[in-house]
């Protein structure tokens, strides 16, 4: 049966970026910090189209993390552009070049719905307008019995655990302390909300921690 996964990097106290985001900075002051250990390692960077890298006890947890999905949901900030009607003149893209790293249909929740962007290597760009149920529902049909990928940010993983959409969750905790910026999961009811820890791995500048969301 297909899962709902979302993951996400996480400083020690609790945020996915830090503060003061901005088109030039997407992440925040300090954000690129929660991705070091990211950068280095040789599974991430092959997804990324780039070369060499350490294989480590980060490279199994990236290979499951990434395998079998066959669609993937992100909010508007992750895809980026800026808030507000989009640019007409010169429209946004992506962060992440021609040929971005999904190979999946991707369903962008946005106030600002526009035409799908197809990009290289099988990744098209949908604008969904009307609610995180409406883009999981649609991904999971994309995905065609694959899992459904939650790829952020914290805003988008809270709304799929309020709806109790989301089967699970990764998180990638890295040893900085933010101080600020957007919390991963801040705010969530603490009576409506239980997890189940699945798996927990401790690699070189991270540790990733599986959970269950217990419905």
């Amino acid at each position: 049966m297909a899962r709902v996964r979302a993951r996400s990097a996480m400083s020690l106290d609790g945020y996915s970026a830090g503060p003061e985001q901005t088109l030039s900075e997407p992440l925040g002051k300090g954000g690129e910090r929660l991705h070091g250990w990211a950068f280095e390692e040789a599974h991430n960077r092959q997804a990324h189209g780039l070369e060499g890298g350490q294989v480590n006890a980060s490279t199994p947890v990236m290979v499951d993390a990434t395998a079998n999905i066959g669609a993937v949901v992100m909010g508007r900030k992750m895809f980026g552009g800026g808030p507000g009607p989009w640019n007409e003149d010169e429209p946004w893209r992506g962060w992440w070049g021609d040929d971005p790293p999904f190979h999946t249909p991707v369903f962008v929740l946005t106030n600002h719905p526009r035409e799908p962007v197809e990009m290289e290597g099988g990744t098209t760009f949908h604008f969904v307008g009307d609610g995180i149920e409406s883009a999981v529902a649609q991904a999971l049909e994309a995905a065609d019995g694959l899992d459904v990928s939650i790829a952020g940010g914290a805003s988008t993983v809270q709304q799929a655990i309020r709806a109790g959409l989301l089967d699970e969750l990764l998180i990638h905790l890295a040893p900085v302390v933010l101080g600020g910026g957007e919390s991963l999961l801040g705010g969530l009811d603490p009576e409506a909300t239980a997890f189940e820890i699945v798996a927990v791995v401790d690699a070189p500048g991270v540790t990733h921690l599986t959970y269950r969301l217990v419905r």
